[in-house]
C-alpha cells in the first residue's frame, strides 16, 4: 500500500517503506514506477528478514560503512538492500523473477 506521508519521508528522500507500507512525499511519486519498484525491493527484503533481523541488518550495515568512510551518504548507498534497489529499480519484472535473499550477493 502506497500513502502519501511527507512528515515521515526524510528531508532529501522521496519515498521510504515500513512494512507493509511504502510512504512518498507527495501524491505525483505513487506514478514513479521506478521509485515504486524500489521501495517493493525492500518490501520483499523485509519480508526475507522478518522486518526486526532487516532492520537491525540494515542499520549495523550502515554503521560499519560509516565506519570505514566517515561518509553518511556513501554509507547508505553501500547497504546491500540499496544495491540490490538501486541496480534493479528499473526493471519492473525483478521480483518476478528474484530469488529469495538475492540481496547477500551485493555485499
Amino acid at each position: 500500500m502506497i500513502v502519501v506521508c511527507k512528515w515521515l519521508v526524510p528531508k532529501g528522500y522521496l519515498a521510504i517503506t515500513i512494512w507493509p507500507f511504502i510512504f512518498v512525499r507527495n501524491n505525483n511519486l505513487k506514478k514513479v514506477d521506478d521509485l515504486i519498484n524500489h521501495e517493493k525491493i525492500h518490501l520483499r527484503q523485509q519480508l526475507e528478514l522478518l522486518l526486526i533481523l532487516f532492520y537491525l541488518w540494515y542499520g549495523i550495515e550502515y554503521l560499519v560503512h560509516y565506519m570505514k568512510g566517515k561518509d553518511s551518504i556513501k554509507a547508505y548507498k553501500s547497504i546491500s538492500f540499496e544495491k540490490e534497489a538501486n541496480w534493479n529499480e528499473n526493471d519492473l519484472d525483478y521480483l518476478d523473477n528474484r530469488k529469495w535473499f538475492s540481496w547477500f550477493k551485493y555485499l
